[in-house]
């Protein structure tokens, strides 16, 4: 498989001299976390910054995954990295990758998937957090931006399968807030019409204890874009409150 590199960003990477998938792999850098082990082998977050740049850079040695398609494993960041890819494509608001590769060398199977960083936007949980203090207008506009993008998500065929407020990061601009999705290894394609709209909403109400029924009608409105009285998002929101209960009952 041949390395992706942004063009957008070869000549900062060229300065200095992280162009390649060697370089990159021999930086000495402090771990943002602690790594996941298992699968056979491990996979590792870690915060890189140049000129100002906040990147950040994910290794994997032998942290495979075993589909139908590939019995024998791939890295799991194989196909996060298509799944940008293909946002990207669908022109989905997603995480924008840098640099992609593998390498298989005496048993070993490495990985690496570098994104850029979102540091001018905030993840929604920290928005929830604030929730009671946020200005109306502030929380109208994040609930239009959220159900918009699920809106848009979801007319390209995709289900994200972690829509959760951890994974959705926002920023407000003078045209209005904009959002975008993280962690996008569990995408697939929607298959069921509502049924998996739904199973993909519903995680994101459950963990947004913050929002009154007025809220989660605003995101809904913005989402069936429709007012949010309407007949059609009464019945949304009912059926997701629906297999909420569901959900909590098991």
């Amino acid at each position: 498989m041949t390395d992706y590199l942004a063009s957008s960003e070869l000549a900062l990477l060229q300065r200095h001299g992280l162009n390649d998938f060697e370089a990159l792999w021999a930086l000495q850098l402090d771990a943002v976390d602690e790594p996941n082990t298992g699968r056979g082998g491990w996979s590792s977050v870690f915060r890189l910054e140049l000129e100002g740049k906040g990147y950040y850079l994910k290794r994997q040695l032998n942290y495979l995954t075993r589909t139908l398609h590939r019995p024998f494993g791939e890295p799991t960041f194989a196909r996060e990295f298509r799944n940008i890819t293909r946002y990207q494509k669908l022109k989905i608001p997603a995480l924008q990758a840098v640099f992609y590769g593998e390498r298989k060398s005496n048993g070993e199977h490495r990985a690496m998937l570098m994104t850029r960083a979102l540091d001018e936007w905030n993840d929604l949980d920290s928005l929830l957090a604030q929730w009671p203090q946020l200005a109306a207008e502030k929380r109208l506009g994040i609930l239009q931006a959220c159900g918009q993008l699920g809106r848009t998500l979801h007319a390209a065929g995709q289900v994200h399968g972690c829509f959760y407020p951890k994974h959705i990061f926002l920023r407000e601009r003078r045209e209005g807030w904009q959002a975008q999705l993280i962690d996008l290894e569990k995408t697939r394609p929607l298959l069921l019409g509502m049924r998996d709209r739904l199973k993909d909403l519903e995680p994101l109400l459950r963990r947004a204890r913050a929002w009154s029924e007025g809220d989660v009608r605003s995101l809904l409105a913005a989402y069936l874009q429709q007012p949010a009285d309407s007949p059609l998002v009464t019945t949304w929101l009912q059926r997701l409150v629906r297999r909420q209960h569901e959900k909590e009952a098991r």
